[in-house]
This record gives C-alpha cells, sequence and structure tokens, in this order.
C-alpha cells in the first residue's frame, strides 16, 4: 500500500521568536551547527552582542577550517537599509573576512547588494543573505531552515587562478587534496565536522565544541605527522591552567586512548596541545598518503571520544 505524502505547512517565525535579541539571537548562538550546515562552514560560536563602539554585532563567531572572524546581523523581518549598513560596519570593526545576514525576508535590491559585494569585492571576503524560515508536517514540531539567497561566487574564486602575491606550489595543491579528502571522510561517515573545503595548507583544525579548544591535524617539517587537542583561550596564563587540569588527568586519558601522548605547554607560544605524532609527508606515495589519511581519522575520533567529556566538565573559571 502507497503510504500517503504529508502536507507541509509553513510557519510564522514569531510563534517561536517573538524577539530577535531575546529569543532567535541567544537560539542561534547555542545553535551555531545548523546554520553552519547550510553555509558549508564550521563555526564556533566567540561572543553574543559583541561591542563595535557604541553598537554591538549581533554574534561574532569563527570559522574554525582557517580561522576567519564571522560576522553575523540577524533581523526577524524583510531586510533594509540599516541591517545591511550595520553588518559591513560591524564586519570591518572585527576584520571578518565572512559576513552572514539573516532576515525573514530579503528584498530584490538588498539580495542584489550582497551578490555585487561578492562580486566585487577580494576573494578574502565572502557575503551571505539566508532566509531562516520554519515549517512542521503534519502538524509536526516546526523544523528550521536557513534558505541560502545569496553567496559568495565560489566558482569564480576557486578557479580565477591563485593572486600572483600568493601562488599556490605543487606542494600546497597537494595540501588541499589530502585534506579535502580527510574532512569529507570525517563529515559523510562520522559527522565529525560540518568543513566542505580544504586548504592549501599544511594543517586543519576542527572545533571542539566549546571556544578556545579545537582538534587538529598536520604535516611538520620534519617529515612527521601530528593529531593534537590544540588549547587557546586566547590568554597564555589561562591556557596554562587549563593545560595543567587536563595534565592532572593525565593517566586516565592515555589510558582511555591506549597512548601515551605528547605533552606540551609550549613557553614559546601562548596556546598548549597535547598531540601524539607518526612518520609521515605530502610528498609520499598515494598508498601511504591514504594510510596517513585513515590514522588521522581513527585518532581524531579517539581524541574526541575521550577528551570531549572531559572538556565538557572544565569547570565554569577555565572556560572565560
Amino acid at each position: 500500500m502507497t503510504q500517503e505524502p504529508g502536507t507541509i505547512e509553513r510557519v510564522d517565525i514569531r510563534q517561536i521568536w517573538p524577539n530577535e535579541a531575546a529569543d532567535f539571537t541567544p537560539w542561534l548562538a547555542e545553535n551555531l551547527k545548523i546554520l553552519g550546515k547550510a553555509l558549508g562552514l564550521d563555526l564556533e560560536f566567540q561572543e553574543r552582542e559583541a561591542p563595535v563602539g557604541a553598537y554591538s554585532l549581533d554574534i561574532l563567531a569563527r570559522d574554525v577550517q582557517g580561522g576567519r572572524p564571522v560576522a553575523i546581523e540577524n533581523q526577524l523581518g524583510p531586510t533594509d537599509h540599516n541591517h545591511l549598513g550595520q553588518l559591513l560596519t560591524y564586519g570591518a570593526g572585527f576584520g571578518a573576512e565572512v559576513m552572514v545576514w539573516i532576515a525573514k525576508e530579503f528584498r530584490d535590491e538588498h539580495r542584489e547588494a550582497l551578490d555585487l559585494l561578492n562580486h566585487r569585492t577580494g576573494e578574502d571576503s565572502e557575503f551571505f543573505g539566508v532566509e531562516v524560515e520554519l515549517w512542521k508536517i503534519d502538524g509536526s514540531r516546526p523544523a528550521v531552515n536557513f534558505n541560502l539567497v545569496s553567496t559568495p561566487n565560489q566558482w569564480r574564486k576557486q578557479n580565477s587562478g591563485p593572486r600572483p602575491s600568493a601562488p599556490v606550489s605543487e606542494k600546497m595543491h597537494k595540501y588541499r587534496a589530502f585534506f579535502q579528502g580527510l574532512i569529507d571522510t570525517l563529515r559523510q561517515q562520522h559527522q565529525f565536522t560540518n568543513a566542505r573545503k580544504g586548504q592549501p595548507q599544511n594543517w586543519y583544525s576542527f572545533s571542539a565544541g566549546k571556544t578556545g579548544f579545537s582538534y587538529g591535524a598536520n604535516f611538520n617539517s620534519d617529515d612527521r605527522v601530528r593529531v593534537e587537542f590544540y588549547i587557546d583561550t586566547g590568554d597564555r596564563v589561562r591556557n596554562e591552567r587549563v593545560f595543567d587540569w587536563f595534565s592532572n588527568r593525565k593517566e586516565s586519558i592515555e589510558s582511555g586512548l591506549n597512548l601515551d601522548l605528547l605533552w606540551e605547554p609550549m613557553a614559546s607560544r601562548r596556546a598548549c596541545r597535547i598531540s601524539i605524532r607518526r612518520d609521515g609527508a605530502i610528498d609520499d606515495d598515494s598508498e601511504t598518503l591514504q594510510e596517513l589519511e585513515e590514522w588521522m581519522v581513527e585518532k581524531l575520533l579517539d581524541f574526541r571520544r575521550v577528551l570531549g567529556p572531559i572538556l565538557a566538565e572544565l569547570p565554569d573559571d577555565l572556560r572565560d
């Protein structure tokens, strides 16, 4: 017997979020993964109502894959000139390379303005126009959908060739291809990340779910590869305190991973890390590179499995 399809119904977003500042923005700050999935970015929350002079940006986030600041401005109504100006002003204030304008409805002139900015600005700037929608089927709970109405011209930016001042070498192309395979595997098979695009660099970082903490995969200059848990809260003293807190759990962490780890306070740098290494280089043959990818996937999943629950127990005075 053929099952009858359900009836889809659009829900007024004000039923769920009556007020933008009091309801929608706090919800979005806690659910950036949903927005990140729509944008193809691995977003990490940084700050809500982030001050810019006498004004404030709704949400300041970070694109984990490239460490880029992301400015997010919300509007639970039709787009207007004021919010376009605010997005540009706040984005400039934080040096944001990604700017996201979320609204209930995009007027044509504002969508065209974002399209023009994407066309005219350099490849380090990306503008997204996003309509937020709520839908339900046969009386179900409302589900959110982020509908992209304006996006960066990725084809142009990816196929216009490297900038003369920063040519992409053969080795950098190899790094990009390797990490593209790694993030695709982590996203598609393990739901480890929302990241979608490899970069021509010898490292890649993934959000650990809390600001200041990430998992990383790296090629070192000494023909070694590294998987790490990276601690950088923005403050050297706090990083050391967090590192000591994890170090006090060294025995249980290494037992859970069945590994001897490198515990690196890195006195010459602000950050600290916990890592494991093995031999490997980007110029290895394809069979070895496949083995390295599998090793990185395994260790990243292990790090998340063991360190994730411990990170969740981090005392509040060490998070801020």
